[in-house]
């Protein structure tokens, strides 16, 4: 049944190797060999000397062949483990952009408070235009001031950080995107290759 058939195919590929005939070139090789040694004529002896040679060609073409297929698939895994690497540094870029993003965040807050503690301050000082007379209230807002000074000072820094983490994420997100179409033309790169592979393949067993 099934599994007899895929037991031949199996010792076929053990003996054949890749499967380019091999086996069948050894055995026309000896069966030569046995010819020409058992040849009576010198004629006939010369015959089966040539044909020995061109099997011993076909069988160096073969595994010339299997060699360079060999070296590709060495370069196809070395490929591939970059592939990956690379993969690696993207996941880690991502991460860094998540982080960053969140930062942006907390200091947007920041500043939200900031900004509502000016309009506070704000609204006491023209409360106290109309009681310029009350030594506290002038107290109070000379203290205002000078915490608003101060809060001015962050809101600055902070509007500063949120400028450059913004260009900072920009460079990020172009840097992600190249890596990405890298990634993809490497892809249809090794397609193509493949594809090129199987058609070459197809055509020397014809």
């Amino acid at each position: 049944g099934g599994s007899s058939s895929d037991e031949v195919i199996r010792k076929r590929l053990l003996i054949d190797g890749d499967g380019a005939g091999d086996d069948r070139r050894i055995n026309l090789l000896v069966k030569s060999f046995i010819k020409w040694c058992n040849s009576g004529s010198q004629e006939e002896g010369y015959i089966q000397y040539q044909r020995m040679l061109s099997t011993l060609s076909q069988c160096e073409f073969s595994m010339g062949k299997t060699l360079l297929v060999y070296d590709m698939n060495l370069r196809e895994m070395e490929n591939y483990e970059k592939i990956y690497k690379d993969i690696g540094k993207h996941e880690k870029i991502i991460a860094a952009a998540h982080e960053k993003i969140s930062e942006c965040k907390k200091q947007i807050l920041q500043a939200k408070r900031i900004r509502k503690n000016r309009q506070e301050y704000d609204a006491l000082a023209k409360v106290i235009q109309h009681h310029p007379d009350r030594h506290e209230t002038l107290k109070q807002l000379e203290a205002l001031g000078k915490e608003l000074q101060n809060l001015s000072h962050i809101k600055e820094n902070v509007e500063d950080k949120l400028e450059l983490r913004r260009k900072q994420f920009h460079v990020l997100l172009s840097t992600i995107h190249e890596l990405q179409q890298t990634l993809e033309n490497d892809e249809k790169l090794s397609e193509a290759e493949e594809s090129q592979e199987t058609q070459m393949e197809a055509e020397a067993k014809q």
